[in-house]
């Protein structure tokens, strides 16, 4: 398995995410999306440079990256909630270290 894909899952586990649940949809949606739920999001240019980026870099769909996307903010916003802090460092060889955050 890859690193990312060991994150992946310790993020989602974290952010509370249960593999042996299926997500239901709700009574009044229908069905057919095998526990799949389907939102429209408007993303503002930022945000659309951002997911056309990151799917550069990874290769992924913009629906998976997207669905990480989601689980690494969950993560992060439970860290900070309980009064944590997320730090960074730019490559494994350097000393320096950023407190990340949000604005």
């Amino acid at each position: 398995m890859s690193r990312r894909g060991v994150v992946q899952d310790d993020i989602a586990e974290r952010a509370g995410a249960d593999s042996g649940t299926v997500k239901q949809p709700p009574e009044n949606k229908g069905g057919g999306g095998g526990g799949l739920e389907r939102v429209t999001v408007n993303l503002a240019p930022r945000a659309s440079r951002a997911l056309e980026k990151a799917t550069g870099l990874t290769g992924d769909s913009k629906t998976d990256t997207i669905n990480r996307a989601l689980q690494v903010y969950a993560y992060l916003e439970e860290v900070w909630s309980n009064g944590g802090q997320v730090l960074t460092r730019k490559n494994v060889d350097s000393n320096e270290v950023t407190v990340l955050q949000f604005f």
